[in-house]
């Protein structure tokens, strides 16, 4: 049997849930950080293994299991949140485990600020790659990261600097002697050296912040439709992408929690907000001073946080990070050029909508001289129209070309990794 325990709150083992002695007392084997080895009474007789890379600590843990001798393995706060029971039921199976957590980090931050966290969308940071966090936190309002080296408070500020947010850095979390729970702006935070203690960061959009019983916990469930009519937009004579293009590349670009989305050319802002919806964060690059303004009224409308560039594309893309996916809409003389800028800084995905059959072949071309797959449509609708006397018409809206390119990852092909010849 395999012992884990938390053994305080956050990173911290103060005064917070300490581990009793008869836990540890008959251990053969005992797992743990240094500070949890120190912090806690072992019997001498005891092995002890500091965690570091867990691969050479799981192999340890299996020959003693092997044996059937006791192993525990301390933890901080929660083990079973993010951290070592995953791989420890991955390796020796659940009901190989006795699980005793403490309070985890997040919870115990949120208390601090007397928050309920029913509501907030918990992502880690540690090792692992920040932009997912960074993401998570432009686009939700109550955000909890679980930080790591190159991925704590210093580096969100920096990422956040454009965001409406209060960073709330928890730092050593448990122990009564240097616990610091501190509110800063996304600028104080980048600019300091926050150290190895810090327990969690909460990032919060105070403007957005709803009150409320809640029913299933985490982030709000994503809009039953999409494809918004017109109307629940303001725009400018008619200068909005249609609900009928918009459902395709909608479709096409895969907006979801933990990407980020460039809308240019956004206009109104229709598809920016949509994405926004569906839980992406979005940057929207617009060259009028009103449709900047416009895009923003639309976002606040919608309750969710668009980030409004005014500038014009490309040059107007060199400050933003690299995108999941990208929307063009519109199209001058150099549509092409910004599709092949897009198209070599996006992840994923372009979407590219056009009235002009001209600019097709140079777009399609971008796309494919940037390593994408293309395809595209030409998308013809009809909508019903009332007419006098009580019956209907069929009224043609303008036709639109609709291009997406897709970059495939190496190996992603299935036929590929079984070796098919294609």
């Amino acid at each position: 049997m395999i012992t884990v325990v938390g053994t305080g709150t956050g990173q911290g083992t103060g005064t917070g849930a300490p581990v009793a002695s008869d836990v540890v007392s008959g251990a053969e084997l005992v797992v743990g950080g240094r500070r949890h080895l120190d912090a806690v009474p072992l019997p001498a007789t005891a092995d002890r293994i500091v965690l570091g890379p867990l691969a050479p600590a799981l192999d340890a843990i299996e020959e003693y299991v092997g044996k059937d001798r006791r192993v525990v393995v301390l933890a901080s706060g929660d083990p079973g949140f993010f951290g070592i029971v995953r791989a420890l039921a991955e390796r020796f199976g659940p009901d190989r485990l006795d699980v005793r957590p403490g309070v985890s980090s997040v919870a115990a931050a949120f208390a601090r600020l007397g928050l309920t966290w029913d509501d907030a969308v918990v992502v880690s940071a540690h090792g692992r790659d920040p932009r997912t966090a960074v993401n998570v936190c432009r686009a939700r309002p109550k955000v909890a990261v679980l930080t790591g080296p190159g991925a704590g408070p210093a580096e969100l500020g920096a990422a956040l600097r454009h965001c409406a947010r209060t960073l709330v850095v928890a730092t050593a979390l448990g122990d009564p002697e240097r616990e610091r729970v501190e509110r800063v702006t996304p600028g104080d935070a980048a600019a300091r050296d926050w150290g190895t203690d810090v327990s969690v960061v909460l990032s919060l959009d105070e403007t957005r912040l709803r009150a409320g019983a809640r029913t299933v916990a985490g982030p709000e469930v994503p809009p039953a439709g999409w494809a918004l009519d017109e109307a629940a937009f303001d725009h400018r004579d008619s200068m909005i992408t249609k609900f009928e293009v918009r459902a395709l590349a909608l479709a096409r670009l895969g907006p979801r929690l933990g990407d980020l989305v460039w809308d240019i050319g956004s206009g109104s802002g229709s598809v920016a907000v949509e994405c926004a919806r569906l839980g992406a964060a979005v940057s929207a690059v617009e060259k009028a001073a009103d449709g900047v303004g416009r895009i923003r009224a639309n976002a606040r409308a919608h309750g969710v946080d668009v980030h409004a560039v005014h500038g014009t594309a490309p040059e107007a893309l060199a400050g933003l990070d690299d995108p999941d996916a990208v929307f063009v809409g519109g199209g001058g003389r150099e549509l092409p050029e910004i599709v092949g800028v897009c198209a070599r800084r996006a992840q994923r995905t372009v979407v590219v909508a056009m009235a002009a059959l001209d600019r097709v072949p140079a777009v399609r071309s971008a796309l494919t001289d940037a390593g994408f797959g293309c395809d595209g449509v030409l998308l013809q609708s009809s909508r019903l129209a009332p007419l006098p006397g009580d019956v209907t018409r069929l009224a043609a809206t303008n036709p639109v070309f609709l291009l997406w390119g897709t970059r495939t990852p190496v190996g992603s092909n299935p036929l590929e990794r079984k070796g098919v010849a294609l």
